[in-house]
């Protein structure tokens, strides 16, 4: 019996990452294996045990947003409306969407300005109350991406902020599409954002010993599902979806590039940072995304992973994979975007998302680089180093992160 509800496709990709500051230029870097962990430089890291990150290079605000605007805004916003910027265009869109109270905003985000609200503590600490800039506080709130891509693109219905913690962006796309779905927009603009390359995150993450350390080889850092992977690798970036209506999407005449099928979060309630590791809240989430889609797990081609490179993450990714997809999960391309980029909190998985419209429009499934002594309990195919050709009709991405967050979306070739 065909399903009555509403179908949703994506129009339009943008993004910004530490391999490039457009979807043509990561995807090419992705596909060559090429890493954009690099030595850090947004601050002097020299004291710090862990000095590498995946910062994006060569992005200047100015070149999107009217300077004196952007003296007013986050980092993490100047990342999201440069990815908003080419969504519209590759949407075929212009400047405004063409239906605001029709259109919504869904952004992702682990965050937020914290490099504002730090500048602004470091001002009162100093110089005193008076010196305090007003936008301290509207910059640095988790909702400012959301609103700052409302506000250029003239998006005036649904609006809403998924602060998830690393499951943030994956979890956005699969609200949008919910929004749509239910029929309270026609167009949703949805993704993740994050630039937390700051002294404090960097100094909390090292506490909490969850940074891989290879400052001699930062490009090799990240290693996940190998036997010496060691932990995650920071770093920022933002991806914009624009999601639509299949019907709105048909009457305006727009290249389809997928099918969004089925979507599903759910909570561990198992350890404020730590997976469960059995990976049972992975797994439900990948079951109820699979069964929202109404497939069989069999019908999953490809999965691009959470894949952080850290040991109990790795680990139980591959259980929760196994438990869903049973003997099939050991044909089912495994690979991680995270080896190549690092992990963008509220913006990796709208990234890896992007990733998966990528994969099945191309046909081809970039590798998980780094992977060179394999773990004996990640058993799976993860493409190792080398990208590889696959017709790949359907991709399941999944995202987990801290307080126990999973989330999990499906994107499946469009066909009419």
């Amino acid at each position: 019996m065909k399903s009555s509800r509403r179908r949703v496709v994506v129009t339009g990709l943008g993004a910004v990452t530490p391999l490039g500051l457009t979807v043509a230029d990561t995807w090419a870097g992705l596909v060559a294996g090429r890493s954009g962990v690099a030595h850090i430089t947004s601050f002097d890291a020299s004291s710090y045990p862990v000095r590498i990150a995946g910062e994006v290079k060569g992005f200047d605000a100015a070149n999107y947003i009217n300077f004196k605007e952007a003296k007013r805004m986050a980092r993490c916003s100047h990342l999201a409306v440069a990815a908003g910027l080419e969504a519209m265009a590759d949407a075929g869109l212009g400047p405004l969407v063409p239906e605001p109270e029709r259109s919504g905003t869904v952004m992702g985000i682990g965050a937020g300005g914290w490099e504002v609200a730090m500048a602004g503590m470091e001002a009162l600490r100093t110089k005193g109350v008076s010196r305090v800039s007003p936008f301290t506080l509207p910059a640095s709130i988790p909702n400012m991406p959301a609103h700052h891509i409302s506000l250029l693109f003239q998006c005036q219905g649904y609006s809403s902020t998924v602060a998830t913690a690393c499951a943030a962006g994956t979890q956005a796309i699969g609200e949008g599409t919910e929004v749509i779905r239910r029929g309270a927009a026609d167009l949703v603009l949805a993704g993740g954002a994050e630039a937390l390359l700051n002294e404090v995150s960097f100094a909390g993450f090292i506490a909490m010993r969850a940074l891989a350390a290879d400052n001699d080889a930062p490009e090799k850092a990240c290693k996940p599902f190998d036997a010496r992977h060691d932990g995650f690798v920071m770093s920022e970036g933002s991806a914009v979806f624009v999601l639509e209506s299949l019907e709105h999407a048909l009457a305006r005449g727009a290249r389809i590039y997928v099918e969004v099928i089925g979507y599903a979060a759910c909570t561990d309630a198992f350890h404020v940072a730590q997976p469960d590791p059995e990976g049972h809240g992975a797994a439900r989430t990948i079951r109820w995304a699979i069964e929202n889609a109404g497939i069989a797990p069999q019908e999953i081609d490809c999965i691009n992973s959470h894949g952080p490179g850290t040991p109990l993450g790795d680990i139980a990714e591959t259980k929760a994979i196994k438990a869903v997809l049973g003997d099939h999960a050991y044909r089912t391309p495994v690979h991680s975007t995270k080896s190549m980029i690092g992990h963008a909190f509220g913006g990796a998985g709208a990234i890896e998302s992007m990733v998966c419209v990528k994969t099945i429009c191309e046909g081809i499934i970039h590798p998980t680089i780094n992977l060179e002594v394999p773990d004996p309990e990640c058993d799976l195919d993860y493409v190792p180093n080398q990208a590889r050709r696959a017709d790949v009709r359907t991709v399941l991405t999944d995202s987990f992160g801290l307080g126990g967050q999973n989330a999990c979306v499906i994107f499946r070739r469009y066909e009419a």
